[in-house]
Order: structure tokens, then sequence, then C-alpha cells
């Protein structure tokens, strides 16, 4: 039997789920997933394999409006998604109608790859809503296939796999067969540090934050971790820290906790706060940041 292997990237509007979906159809939390919107602010890369296929997957950015450059660059991880794709996944959920972000549903429907439409969180519905989404998604996208599934109950994966291995295009793996991501450990401790911050601040903090590694050192017992927090002003540093420390505190014994359970080795984290008042818009700091090439 030939073998199958391609790009498969996910696309969809913010809070629709694609993290929690891509997490699930992967096996392992590469993604950080929180209730926020622009949680999701890389492509990430996640490589799932089988006997005979292999399926790189990509979560990437919500598709929003953008007003900075940090998000002019997020915008552009989704548009060379859309490019590069052997198989889209356009997740939606039971929210949404099948009208919204008309333009880039548009571009889908100009696509000559696969297609397939994906209603998130049928777990938060009835029958009825999501048959309605189902005709409705069918009737915008024709030539697209359409699957009602629910990533956080793990309901309907197999269907979505067996979709995605239907459709990729005979083609020797494009990675190693045990590898599982593109991503270095340094970006996955960057990135459980930024979860913890949304999980743990309200309103602008964690917009106006970015988390960068100073230094990573692998020891035989433990990883070595240094980490800055970047906020954009003197009193987010304030909020950031909180009183004596605390929040601060808290934030770093979460995110050790975390990277403890993914590296599989024991670490000891350091973090630091920085104000850097103009990191999302600057080319330089966006491009240490991974942002800009």
């Amino acid at each position: 039997m030939a073998h199958r292997s391609g790009f498969v990237n996910i696309i969809g509007n913010p809070n629709v789920g694609k993290s929690t979906l891509m997490n699930a159809l992967v096996g392992e939390k590469l993604s950080i997933v929180t209730s926020k919107a622009q949680t999701t602010r890389h492509r990430i890369m996640g490589i799932v394999n089988g006997e005979d296929w292999q399926i790189v997957y990509s979560d990437t950015p919500g598709i929003i409006r953008p007003g900075y450059r940090l998000q002019e660059n997020m915008m552009k991880f989704v548009d060379g998604a859309i490019g590069d794709a052997d198989v889209i996944l356009y997740v939606t959920d039971t929210v949404e109608t099948a009208d919204k972000n008309s333009e880039y549903v548009g571009r889908l429907s100009e696509l000559e790859c696969p297609v397939i439409v994906i209603i998130n969180k049928i777990d938060l519905s009835s029958q009825d809503k999501v048959m309605e989404l189902i005709s409705q998604w069918q009737s915008r996208l024709p030539g697209a296939m359409v699957i009602s599934a629910s990533a956080k109950e793990h309901f309907n994966l197999d269907s979505i796999l067996d979709a995605v291995v239907a459709a990729l295009p005979e083609c020797p793996p494009w990675f190693d067969k045990d590898s599982f991501t593109d991503k270095s450990l340094r970006f996955f401790a960057s990135e459980i540090i930024r979860e913890k911050i949304l999980l743990n601040y309200r309103e602008e903090i964690p917009y106006s934050c970015e988390v960068g590694i100073e230094s990573f050192k692998e020891g035989s017992e433990r990883y070595d971790i240094s980490a800055v927090i970047y906020v954009m002003r003197e009193s987010q540093k304030g909020i950031l820290i909180g009183k004596k420390g605390a929040a601060l505190k808290k934030v770093g014994t979460q995110a050790r906790i975390d990277m403890e359970d993914f590296f599989q080795k024991k670490v000891f984290l350091s973090i630091y706060v920085k104000t850097d008042p103009d990191w999302r818009n600057d080319r330089k700091e966006l491009r240490k940041f991974g942002y800009e090439e």
C-alpha cells in the first residue's frame, strides 16, 4: 500500500477549540488552551504517524482583524497555513454560523486542496441545532466534508482521522517517524509560562505580555530554566509580580509543575519581569520571540 503524508492545517476563529482539537488529535498537549481569545500566537506543528501515513497538523492563531504588528504576524501564520496545506481543517462551533468571517470562508471555497469543516463543541448543543449547522455549512461549502465533533470529550475524533488520512496525497513521510513536533523545548517552556499568565490574570495583562527564555540548561537530573516576562508598562509589572511577589510565585509554581510533567524531568525555574513598552510593534523584538523571520 502506498504511503500517504501531508500538512493538515487547522484554522478558524478564536475560541472555537482549535488548540483543544489539535491536542486531542496529536495525543499530546502541544498548544496551550485557555478560554481567552488570542491564546495561540504561533503556528505549532504536531506530527502523528501510522504504519502507512504521516499527518503533520498545524495549529494556528484565531482569525482576527490585526491592530498592531504582532497581530499582523499572527495572521501571516494563518495565511501561510492556507497557502501550504494539503488538507484544511476549518474549525467552527455550535454558536457560530456559516456567514461569520465570510472573507476567509470564501477563500476556502476557492482552494484546490480538500477542506473538512469541523463543527466542534456539539456536547454543548442539541441534535437539531447541530443538524441545522451541518446543513448551513454544506450549503456554504458544497465541496467540503462536514463533521460534527467534541474535541474536549474526544467524540468523533476517529471520523476526523479517517477523513484526514483518506484526503492525504501519496507521499513519503516529511519527518522522521519518531518526531512529534517541530518546536523546541525552549518554545514549550515559554508557552507553558504564558498559559499560566492567561489563566491567572485578567483584562489587558495577558495581551501585554510575552515570555522569553534567557537560558535553558539540561543537567543529568534536571533542567535549569531562566525566563523573562516582558510587559508594556511599569504598572503591569507590579500587577504581574503581585504583593511581596505572591502572584509571580504562583505562576512560577504552576509552570514548573506543568514543565516537569511535559519534559518528564525535574525543573528549576526562575522568572523575572522586564518592561518593554513597544515589544508588540518592534520588528527586532518580534523576531526575537519568533514572530518575524
